[in-house]
């Protein structure tokens, strides 16, 4: 294999006691580089160029070869420098703020473009070979067009993944190692959360320079973006599907496949690969990046919130499932707000539903934080302990807080609605028929709360009860979307 391709599938280098592999480490050590707080030579973004955040043949023919890498700055200690030796490289991940895992190359190279126009720098905006008269958005090509382009040339025949996996920390609180999940592709969940983060954060760069620490600092901080104090962070999904929509993010794939093409390193990728199968490609990898990293939402799995192993073995699910009930946990109370809150909240839960109600774990299928995420509970495959009578017929899915007079925000009500429905609808994990129940409907019970069911009535596939009679057998009608 190529050699640049063997690196760029290596897995990150393991924690050895360094300071932890967090967002905020990163944000101190940019604050003691950057001036006004120090006579730094090199910002924080030319940095990660020269310790390898940009090293592949298409990030370097937009950017140019990378400067030469500096001696360790005098504001650092030794740790932290070797710490940050490590995270400027392409597929090194930290751990941000709101819980999700960062890819710091394809994150700063995008600030890199931003910054480099600003200052009326050197960055490649236009034609790369007259055959092709090949415009790209250099924004988009150091972040994530290469990156997307080039995993599903590579798998192309159904050789290997082309996204994903997603991994855990080793520690969230201190985080030094992280794990994949799976075999690696050129996109894993880090590199696309750096690459959205890329592009999210060069576009706002490039419309109002600003410090790469007082940016971060703003877009990572908890606090910074809603009243509801979710960071902004935690709307990438949403904001990147904005900035890469009506088929820009096709367009750009398309045009840095032509880039590859011309390039000497990755020619031989394309040697075999026509006109129109390079249209299909890139059609495919915009899509189903799309699908997956925009209109889905993201799911915390149960090692980053810290869950205690499954008692017995878990009963598997038969899909599709047809039906959805949602409940409020009542207790916790007050909703989450943060990463460190919600998964406080799915480990308070799960040891109540072991240990006090001896079930063999937490009983939700999903559950929603008022923080942006739907953390695992027992997921998509097994079944659950959530409505008596009806936990092997659909999922249950449960608000955190106490909704009887209050709702949830219109943000998180939407998460579950707009984006893990529909989600599971298209990836065959719900009929596309299926029907939306409060848990009072099928039991004795208040929950989801009179508020949080008022709610629920006007989703699409709420099952009105038109009659007397229990349970969902007759006496029911659905409203349609």
């Amino acid at each position: 294999m190529i050699p640049w391709l063997l690196a760029a599938l290596s897995l990150c280098t393991p924690g050895t006691g360094l300071p932890p592999r967090h967002m905020d480490s990163v944000i101190l050590m940019a604050e003691v580089l950057e001036p006004p707080h120090a006579n730094a030579t090199v910002t924080m973004a030319e940095l990660a160029l020269a310790l390898g955040g940009c090293s592949t043949p298409g990030c370097r023919a937009v950017l140019g070869d990378p400067p030469t890498i500096p001696t360790a700055p005098s504001a650092l200690n030794p740790d932290q420098w070797q710490l940050l030796t490590r995270l400027l490289r392409r597929d090194a991940a930290v751990l941000a703020p709101d819980g999700s895992t960062v890819a710091l190359g394809p994150l700063l190279a995008g600030i890199a473009v931003a910054s480099r126009r600003a200052g009326g720098g050197s960055v490649l905006d236009a034609t790369v070979d007259p055959l092709f008269a090949v415009t790209i958005d250099p924004l988009f090509a150091v972040t994530i067009a290469e990156a997307l382009g080039t995993s599903f040339l590579l798998a192309r025949g159904g050789r290997g993944a082309t996204l994903g996996p997603g991994g855990c920390w080793d520690d969230v609180g201190d985080p030094q190692n992280y794990t994949l999940m799976g075999p690696p592709s050129l996109v894993t969940d880090a590199v696309a959360n750096g690459a959205m983060d890329g592009v999210i954060l060069g576009n706002r760069m490039a419309g109002s320079p600003i410090w790469v620490v007082k940016l971060l600092r703003d877009y990572y901080g908890t606090g910074n973006g809603t009243k509801e104090g979710r960071p902004p962070s935690s709307y990438r999904r949403r904001d990147f599907g904005v900035l890469a929509g009506a088929g820009k993010l096709e367009k750009e794939v398309l045009a840095m496949l032509r880039v590859l093409r011309v390039l000497p390193a990755t020619r031989e990728l394309l040697e075999d690969v026509g006109a129109e199968e390079e249209v299909a490609i890139a059609r495919r990898a915009a899509r189903d990046f799309t699908e997956r990293y925009v209109e889905c939402p993201a799911i915390v799995p149960r090692c980053m919130w810290g869950a205690r192993p499954y008692r017995g073995t878990p009963k598997p699910l038969s899909l599709p499932l047809g039906s959805v009930y949602i409940h409020h946990t009542f207790s916790p109370g007050a909703p989450c707000r943060s990463f460190a809150a919600c998964a406080r909240a799915m480990r308070a839960m799960q040891r109540f539903h072991q240990d006090t109600r001896g079930w063999d774990d937490i009983g939700y299928s999903f559950v929603v934080g008022s923080d942006g995420y739907v953390y695992q509970g027992r997921g998509w495959h097994w079944v659950g302990a959530h409505t008596k009578g009806y936990n092997s017929r659909g999922y249950g899915v449960g608000y955190v807080g106490d909704f009887s007079a209050t709702l949830p925000d219109a943000d998180t009500i939407a998460l579950v609605r707009d984006e893990l429905l529909p989600c599971a609808v298209r990836t065959g994990r719900l009929r596309r028929n299926y029907t939306v129940r409060g848990h009072r409907q099928m039991g004795h019970t208040d929950c989801p709360g009179e508020s949080l069911f008022r709610e629920i009535e006007t989703w699409r596939g709420f099952v009105v009860r038109t009659g007397l009679g229990g349970g969902i057998s007759g006496g029911w009608r659905w409203r349609g979307g």
